[in-house]
């Protein structure tokens, strides 16, 4: 059975198709729908999503993070979902007092599973601040002296300029202390010892990292879509370069590479935020690299793109070639990396065209 769980703006979509397309066409009285194989249920309706993570060796278990009511984890596969006692810091900064209600103090904005360890779970926070669980999810603890780098004082999140967060957050697949961390806005950071110290702003590196990704084939690889362009390191995010050259529109967000080929990457980007994010604003386009190639807009694939379609996000699943795109019309697939695009036949309302997606998993 392949799963998408797509974080929309107000709820999660849990996207189901059994490997031999038998589920059929109907839908029931719980609000679930299911077209050519297809069954969508929607789930954490009304709360305010940032992000999903799940992972295959934990087939049962999917993380949601939300701005306003903290990390909820489900163990049947997104049937349903129970909020967690984390004790993160309160986006505005306060610690929770004992026997206080949860309700609105914890912003997780990037969630990470560890493909070392399925029990190793990362969440970044509002203020930015990096927490870990080593038992799926059940207790935290903070990898403390992020939000002490010397930078800090620069970093600021522009819509909320009094704060800022950590928008993505990567676990190198050849070392499990080696953690990537994209904050927004201020400062790629990295840790090369579980997050015992940090480093930050290495050279070349971005300052408004949006989606960090890595190559499970190539070590020392890091690729980042970024809000001031794209950038890519060969030693672990030591120093990077920035290959820019055909990328016409450098507001970059979503970002895939193909699990065949390291130099093969894709980025959904924009002019700037509000054309990548408002939908009656957007004009969002694709881009594909190839190595030795410069970057190419690969618009009119079938994965909708320009006026009136918002920033996608990109997911791979580990088989070459295939990708999926979420934006404003619709889950989208490709098994071509980006040659062509088919559409996931899934029911798709006036309500979700308004919405930029906040994250995506396939499995």
């Amino acid at each position: 059975m392949t799963r998408a769980y797509a974080a929309m703006r107000d709820r999660l979509l849990v996207c189901k198709r059994a490997s031999d397309g038998s589920e059929g066409d109907d839908r029931s009285e719980t609000g679930e729908s299911a077209t050519d194989g297809w069954r969508r249920t929607d789930r954490l309706e009304g709360y305010d999503l940032e992000c999903v993570a799940a992972s295959a060796d934990e087939p049962d278990r999917v993380f949601v993070g939300t701005f306003e009511n903290g990390l909820f984890r489900s163990i049947d596969d997104g049937e349903s979902f129970d909020r967690l006692e984390t004790g993160f810091v309160r986006h505005d900064g306060s610690e929770p007092e004992d026997g206080r209600e949860t309700d609105g103090y914890e912003a997780v904005m990037s969630l990470s599973i560890s493909p070392h360890d399925s029990s190793v779970i990362y969440a970044g926070t509002e203020p930015s601040r990096v927490y870990r669980s080593i038992d799926g999810g059940d207790s935290w603890t903070e990898l403390e002296g992020v939000d002490d780098l010397p930078s800090e004082s620069q970093w600021f999140f522009p819509p909320r300029p009094s704060t800022h967060h950590v928008r993505w957050l990567e676990v190198d697949p050849f070392d499990p202390d080696r953690l990537y961390v994209g904050i927004e806005a201020g400062a790629f950071v990295y840790s090369t010892d579980g997050g015992e110290t940090w480093r930050e702003r290495p050279e070349g590196s971005r300052r408004d990292n949006h989606t960090l990704a890595t190559h499970a084939g190539t070590e020392g690889r890091i690729y980042t879509a970024a809000g001031d362009g794209y950038a890519e390191s060969d030693d672990g995010g030591r120093s990077w370069t920035q290959p820019q050259a055909g990328l016409e529109h450098r507001y970059c967000w979503g970002l895939a590479v193909d699990p065949a080929d390291p130099e093969s990457v894709l980025v959904s980007s924009a002019s700037g935020a509000s054309t990548a994010h408002t939908a009656h604003r957007a004009d969002s386009h694709l881009y594909r690299k190839r190595d030795g190639t410069e970057w190419e807009r690969v618009d009119g694939r079938g994965l909708p793109t320009g006026e009136g379609v918002v920033r996608s996000v990109l997911a791979t699943t580990g088989d070459p070639g295939v990708v999926y795109g979420l934006n404003n019309h619709g889950l989208f697939v490709s098994d071509d990396f980006g040659d062509s695009w088919a559409q996931v036949d899934l029911e798709w309302s006036d309500e979700l065209e308004t919405q930029a997606p906040r994250g995506l998993v396939v499995r």
